[in-house]
């Protein structure tokens, strides 16, 4: 298998080749024996090369090998700057980690052969993904999608990283995460001659004002536009529209894209909206793809926009809620510090010597000796934690995928370990939990509905919530407003701060039963005592309308600034008015 794999080593200087081998002799970046790797399968293809599916040393795990068709002196620049952009972003959770470099090694070719060793991901490229699932995809599926996208796109500029590339070819799932990849045009500002030459491969997620033709002085047409960090913005504004439909802008089957819609591209044509598309999420890839670099907004303004209206869903979906209930994902930053220290303390560790598939390896042996039935209920106590203090479900679980990822644990495989241990509540729940969000199988309301009603059974507070939740949207059962309040009541009684928030937000504006605005208090005040941030910033609210109690701004303020202490930043508009008042 391998001799067939296409390399063309042609001349090339010294000076990238030097570059790459002193990383590898300085351990700089780590250097894999091409021997290792076996059970090569063909996973992708591109103009600049091919990617491929392998095991290392015979184990189960997957990696991908990119291999590069032409190694010229082109070519090699772009694995060397491609290395350079991996070293400073892939600890990020949505970014396609590398391990390290080989070399390709046969009897008939021999040279400078270098590969790029990388992540694998299971679910391939987001075209192929959407293609094969869209269909099963929710609203909440493909808004957590395009937050997942913003955000991975926010880190590089932070960075002061321009992707420059992005189209849904060479943007990868794995496992229903986001992961992007293909660095070799990052921060390449300028347009260059490789670049032009694949344009009509990706044309309709390429800035527009690339197609704008300009004059020099001796009155010949020449192409000015730099790519910059709004190139970036329109690129995600058509990807989003992409999330929507589920297929390629423009796509019409066994034909290619030509200068003819290039030039209609540059002139205003865009997609049409897909029907029974959220306005709000309308609103923000249109913006993303305006022809005016300078009328579109910045990544970070999507982060918050699509953070929003991913908050407005999980929600209110189904009913009508007022503004007190939209959480902002700011909160989430509270449980992610602590996350993010441990990472720039990382990046203070000296990592010669460290292999980081063999460190893989041991943490996967770790866990099959810590035992799965601890991990359920460490996992338990994770979500119910991060519940009581305010955070939204999509959030959940993404942290769910995340813990997930992190400990090295294959979603399907845990799916199918608690499909044959439903040995307590904890074990009941979260089979409940991954089925009804879909991780690690197809989502199934029915399925999800019944084990949390058997783990409601025996007294588990999340399942007793969840129970409340299908009854109030009709979530695998018969809406019933009546069991809804019980379940609801239930889980509060059990000091589980959703439960009661939602209690007092139902008391509150007397939905399913009579209003009382000082039973919604006492239960936003047991939700509060209990660390719950929304309950905080609703206890604010009701003093400052006199809702339940008589109005006071002082104690107004009192309850924002804990809910902003405490990380709800949208409480921090509240504050500031009342402050300069």
């Amino acid at each position: 298998m391998s001799d067939n794999i296409e390399i063309q080593d042609t001349e090339i200087t010294n000076e990238w080749i030097n570059w790459i081998e002193e990383a590898i002799n300085k351990e700089h970046t780590k250097f894999y024996e091409y021997k290792q790797f076996s059970n090569f399968q063909q996973i992708g293809s591109g103009s600049f090369g091919k990617v491929y599916r392998v095991n290392w040393r015979n184990l189960e795990k997957h990696l991908a090998l990119k291999s590069f068709f032409n190694l010229d002196n082109i070519t090699m620049k772009e694995i060397v700057h491609e290395l350079k952009i991996q070293r400073q972003v892939d600890f990020h959770d949505n970014i396609i980690r590398y391990y390290g470099i080989t070399k390709f090694e046969s009897e008939n070719q021999l040279g400078n052969n270098y590969m790029l060793v990388m992540e694998y991901a299971n679910g391939g490229s987001l075209r192929s993904y959407l293609k094969e699932n869209f269909n099963k995809l929710t609203w909440d599926d493909k808004y957590c999608m395009a937050y997942q996208l913003a955000c991975a796109i926010s880190f590089l500029h932070n960075k002061g990283i321009v992707h420059c590339g992005l189209h849904s070819g060479n943007i990868l799932v794995h496992q229903s995460i986001i992961k992007l990849a293909n660095f070799g045009l990052s921060e390449r500002i300028r347009v260059s001659s490789n670049f032009q030459s694949n344009l009509s491969e990706i044309a309709p997620y390429v800035d527009p004002k690339i197609f704008s033709k300009h004059k020099n002085n001796d009155n010949q047409l020449t192409q000015m536009h730099l790519l910059n960090e709004k190139s970036d913005v329109y690129s995600v504004g058509v990807l989003l529209w992409e999330m929507s439909s589920g297929q390629p802008p423009f796509y019409v089957e066994d034909e290619q894209y030509d200068e003819s819609l290039n030039l209609e591209i540059a002139q205003g044509l865009r997609e049409t909206v897909v029907p029974n598309t959220p306005e709000d999420y309308i609103k923000i890839y249109t913006k993303c793809w305006d022809s005016e670099p300078s009328n579109r907004p910045t990544i970070h303004q999507v982060v918050d926009w699509l953070g929003t209206i991913n908050t407005k869903t999980n929600i209110i979906e189904n009913t009508q809620i007022s503004n007190k209930r939209v959480l902002n994902e700011a909160s989430l930053n509270i449980e992610l510090q602590e996350s993010f220290r441990l990472i720039q303390n990382f990046n203070k560790i000296n990592i010669n010597g460290i292999d980081p598939i063999a460190e893989s390896y041991k943490r996967e042996k770790i866990l099959f000796e810590k035992g799965f039935d601890i991990i359920i209920d460490e996992i338990n106590n994770y979500l119910i934690k991060l519940a009581n203090k305010g955070i939204i479900w999509s959030s959940l679980k993404q942290q769910v995928i995340r813990y997930f990822k992190d400990h090295n644990i294959n979603l399907e495989e845990i799916y199918n370990w608690l499909l044959n241990n439903r040995n307590d509540s904890n074990s009941i729940f979260l089979l409940g939990y991954l089925t009804f969000f879909g991780i690690g199988t197809n989502y199934d309301h029915r399925k999800a509905f019944d084990l949390f009603l058997d783990a409601s059974e025996k007294n588990h507070i999340f399942a007793l919530y969840f129970v409340g939740n299908c009854y109030q949207y009709g979530n695998g059962t018969i809406r019933n407003e009546q069991l809804s309040f019980e379940y609801f009541e239930k889980s509060a009684n059990n000091n589980f701060t959703n439960g009661q928030l939602d209690i007092g937000y139902l008391y509150e504006c007397g939905i399913y039963i009579e209003k009382d605005s000082k039973k919604a208090l006492y239960w936003y005040e047991k939700a509060a005592n209990n660390g719950n941030i929304m309950a905080m910033y609703n206890i604010g609210l009701c003093y400052e309308d006199g809702i339940g109690v008589a109005k006071d701004i002082d104690k107004a303020i009192y309850w924002f600034e804990k809910s902003v202490n405490q990380g709800y930043q949208h409480a921090q508009n509240k504050l500031k008015i009342l402050q300069e008042h």
